[in-house]
């Protein structure tokens, strides 16, 4: 438990890293650092429409942001609340899923910082899961 829980963190602050980057980006007025070529480029997508939250009291907030409190939340999650954990990754994978869609049905273009993101809340979410199946097995009921 103790191993799932620090991998937990540790990809929690590779989260926020990655998360930072893109926040970076959504305020940058230079030529992107990850513009790769056509079909990869994270300043067209950091400045999209579908860079900031359209919710009403979350509004014009960066979903870069979103990212950072989000993976902030999982990492003082992990270990104490495991079933929490789990349903808050399974909520920042179904997000992070649905921004994966928008760059590539809506926009065409992928960030790379988006992918790393996807792919850091994907094995976040086995692990946290694979955590709250065992806490239930030992009878934790958090």
């Amino acid at each position: 438990m103790k191993l799932l829980t620090a991998l937990i963190v540790i990809l929690s602050l590779a989260g926020i890293v990655v998360s930072t980057f893109a926040f970076r980006e959504h305020y940058n007025t230079e030529s992107s650092p990850c513009s790769v070529n056509e079909k990869w480029d994270c300043g067209i997508v950091n400045h999209s429409q579908y860079s900031v939250m359209p919710y009403a009291k979350l509004q014009g907030v960066p979903v870069a942001a979103v990212g950072i409190m989000g993976y902030a939340l999982l990492a003082v999650l992990a270990g104490r609340f495991p079933k929490i954990t789990a349903l808050g990754a399974f909520a920042g994978l179904a997000f992070a899923l649905r921004l994966s869609w928008l760059e590539w049905k809506v926009l065409g273009v992928w960030c790379i910082y988006c992918v790393s993101s996807q792919g850091i809340i994907a094995v976040i979410f086995l692990l946290a899961t694979t955590a709250a199946l065992l806490s239930m097995r030992r009878g934790v009921a958090r």
